[in-house]
């Protein structure tokens, strides 16, 4: 918004990486503090953009895009609020209406909050991301044993969230800043470690365990053979000493005049002028020890909370860990002590997860329950796998793609020839009677007459007479039949299942056997619907549990197929 128009607010930014749950966290905060405060409206996003409409995109208006959602979502007493468009005389929404600016929409929302609280559906998928809290704040937290440096120890004691700056510093390192590894680390040498308890996020303990590293023999740290008992505690500390000895090789060492500079620009002047207004120093005359005192308080906020990021007296994860060591005592025998009885640490097997989890949390991402096995088992039928696909194969697909058959159009194709013809006519741009001198030659060079265009004006005479469907129909069967004769002593014929004397396919006619071998006693018909589900099995049972295209297209005609619970061949099954 212009300057003028947002009123007095506040306002941060958080950078949350690859823990998805950090933000969802603060998005339970804003909307716990908007509950608790009914005065208050907060907005919030992220990167993508308005990520509450994202979350809940199945069940947004359709007017709702992100062209036009900017200042529109809101979180008020607790509860989402989506602003609409603005309605014409029409009762239609003007879909060119401009975004509402933030004083506007305030205004709108303190008089007719009432009218804009989103629907349920979205409102019950916001708070389907953000149920659990704060109980599952400790779910999603790690304790792990590290085997430290007893400086880190002693600073991750006073500043427990400076292991964030420090895995992240590991895990996104570069060549540039393995450079303070190879040589015997200044700030943290691997002299004096102790054996201590780091408390993690689950997402910052997976980014330090799964990622290989081997440490230079000239920074002084070494791993146990993989079998020892604690190779796992030598390894997440070494890894951590890396961070923050990263960290601190790239403090900014503020040089004492730093201050100065930036008390003597025009902001420090004008935050000066506004407490002087506001009678920050309570009358007290400029020198005294109390003004002193106020001015030093006012120059430490000032420089902790005021200046801008860009500033280079940011304090930086690495001046804060530089200035914790110069304040804080070590005692090492007294973290000697405590690592002989440390609690034990959490289990970490939630790191690997089996594909019956994944599928159970991607069925849960769906709002899909994951039906019992046995029931499965009963419902499975080979009938219901033939008709499915026979009614999917027997549906008219289009230029977007085939349709499943109950979403498919019903109505029949119509086609006619002369309105084709016409058209056709007319993209061509002449005549098709008419020749050119091209034509022509050709017609001399390859030998035609008019007696070869009376002969076949008499064929197609000939042609035009009507045949009856029955002629067709016992022609196109006797075609059929000679190429079942030619192909029954191949390799091709002989892969295929035929229905055995009295048996009959899955489900097939008597009238259909009899016709399908009743000219030639010794071909047995092939059994359509046997080897339809035979090859469905085999292409089924290849896919090895993952994704393929037969349990895709089932599974959309709402057919699943159990397990594999055997090693036999599919084929052999369905023949069985």
């Amino acid at each position: 918004p212009r300057a003028g128009e947002t009123p007095a607010h506040i306002g941060g930014t958080t950078l949350f990486g690859d823990n998805v749950d950090d933000e969802w966290f603060i998005v339970y905060l804003v909307r716990e503090i908007t509950r608790d405060f009914p005065g208050l409206v907060a907005k919030i996003d992220d990167n993508d953009g308005e990520f509450l409409l994202i979350e809940a995109a199945d069940f947004l208006p359709k007017w709702l895009n992100p062209e036009n959602s900017e200042n529109r979502v809101f979180f008020y007493k607790g509860e989402l609020h989506i602003i609409p468009l603005l309605e014409t005389a029409e009762q239609e929404c003007d879909l060119s209406a401009p975004c509402p600016t933030i004083s506007e929409a305030l205004t709108l929302l303190s008089t007719r909050s009432e009218e804009f609280l989103a629907a349920e559906p979205i409102r019950a998928a916001i708070n389907k991301r953000i149920d659990g809290y704060p109980e599952k704040i400790q779910a999603s937290l790690h304790r792990a044993h590290c085997y430290l440096p007893a400086g880190i120890a002693v600073v991750l004691r006073q500043r427990p969230s400076l292991v964030a700056a420090a895995v992240h510093a590991f895990y996104l390192r570069d060549p540039a800043d393995l450079r303070a590894c190879r040589r015997p680390f200044h700030t943290f040498p691997a002299e004096q470690r102790v054996m201590t308890v780091v408390t993690f996020t689950r997402c910052l303990y997976a980014q330090l365990a799964q990622q290989k590293f081997v440490p230079d023999r000239r920074s002084g740290y070494t791993l146990p053979v993989p079998s020892h008992p604690q190779y796992k505690a030598y390894e997440l500390g070494m890894k951590l000493a890396h961070g923050f000895e990263i960290l601190c090789s790239k403090s900014s060492k503020v040089s004492p005049n730093s201050k100065r500079n930036v008390l003597s620009g025009p902001l420090w002047d004008r935050f000066l002028r506004s407490l002087k207004e506001k009678d920050y120093f309570k009358g007290e005359l400029e020198g005294s020890a109390k003004y002193s005192e106020l001015l030093h308080m006012a120059e430490d906020y000032f420089q902790q909370s005021v200046t801008t990021p860009e500033s280079s007296v940011e304090v930086s994860p690495g001046d804060e860990i530089l200035a914790l060591l110069q304040t804080i005592s070590i005692d090492l025998k007294e973290l000697e002590r405590e690592a002989a009885c440390l609690p034990p640490e959490d289990d970490d097997s939630w790191l690997d997860i089996t594909p019956d989890a994944l599928d159970q949390m991607l069925k849960e991402a769906r709002n899909e329950s994951l039906p019992c096995a046995n029931k499965e088992e009963q419902k499975y039928d080979l009938e219901t796998v033939a008709e499915s696909m026979k009614a999917f194969v027997s549906k008219v697909s289009t230029h977007e793609g085939a349709e499943m058959p109950w979403s498919s159009d019903e109505s029949h194709v119509t086609f006619d020839v002369d309105s084709f013809t016409k058209a056709l006519d007319r993209i061509l741009g002449a005549d098709s009677e008419e020749l050119d001198s091209d034509d022509l030659d050709e017609e001399e060079e390859f030998g035609f007459s008019e007696e070869d265009d009376e002969d076949l004006d008499a064929g197609n005479q000939r042609q035009d007479q009507k045949v009856s469907p029955d002629d067709l129909i016992g022609s196109l069967k006797s075609y059929m039949n000679e190429m079942d004769r030619e192909l029954a002593q191949t390799n091709v014929g002989k892969s295929f299942t035929t229905h055995k004397k009295g048996a009959s396919s899955v489900k097939a006619t008597p009238s259909e056997s009899a016709d399908s071998g009743a000219e030639d006693p010794e071909l047995a018909p092939v059994d359509v619907d046997m080897n339809l589900v035979a090859n469905l099995l085999e292409s089924y049972s290849a896919q090895a549990g993952l994704a393929g295209p037969t349990s895709n297209i089932l599974q959309s005609m709402g057919v699943y197929l159990p397990e594999n619970t055997d090693h036999c061949g599919s084929s052999s099954r369905a023949a069985q």
